[in-house]
């Protein structure tokens, strides 16, 4: 069963849809006992850094996910600003992510000085990936995916990147650490591949 977290923060109900399309068990998850028989868990997140780790600090969710995710190794998927509070902290706010990922959240600069260079780094792009990793199991090569945001996960371990995208500069967009997962773009919006992906983490 895929838990989808309702913090507040998140299209919630678009990833429940894509799990019934596909036929794959999913529910909400608003309060600390909804998380009994879930298997997986899907960590949406949109908006700035901040204000995502205290809607999940005042959900009364964050204790019980620590455990899950920390202790019991549950497989948890990030996505979006749901990926980013993984980290340490952001160069975005001044409160503390969740610490499970090691690095930092950086605003995207443009590098290479490109010509229609525009914040928020909005619509489809290009991504090469580690072929080892299971989330991308079966994908052909350079799959495209949708992107909306300003800032990235800047990883402190090379090991811990699966997955890069390019604009303005080469940037981490998936992270992978053991059952920890996550993706700057959003699969929910990114039609087959993004389903894709989705299935493949109901399989971990």
């Amino acid at each position: 069963m895929i838990g989808v977290l309702d913090y507040g923060l998140g299209n919630v109900k678009s990833f429940l849809n894509s799990y019934r399309t596909m036929n794959i068990e999913a529910k909400v998850i608003k309060r600390p006992e909804d998380f009994s028989n879930i298997s997986h868990i899907i960590l949406p997140g949109v908006g700035s850094f901040d204000l995502a780790m205290e809607q999940l600090e005042a959900s009364e969710l964050k204790t019980i996910l620590h455990k899950l995710v920390i202790q019991k190794k549950l497989p948890v998927l990030g996505i979006c600003v749901g990926m980013q509070i993984m980290g340490l902290l952001s160069e975005e706010g001044s409160k503390r992510g969740l610490g499970w990922i090691d690095g930092k959240v950086v605003k995207i600069k443009n590098k290479a000085s490109i010509s229609n260079f525009y914040l928020p780094h909005m619509g489809w792009n290009t991504i090469s990936y580690n072929a080892e990793t299971n989330i991308f199991k079966d994908f052909d090569a350079n799959p495209e995916f949708y992107f909306l945001h300003s800032y990235y996960f800047d990883c402190h371990r090379r090991e811990d990147i699966v997955a890069e995208v390019n604009y303005g500069e080469l940037m981490p967009c998936a992270i992978a650490n053991k059952n920890i997962f996550g993706v700057q773009f959003h699969p929910e919006k990114s039609h087959a591949n993004g389903m894709a992906l989705l299935k493949n983490f109901s399989l971990i």
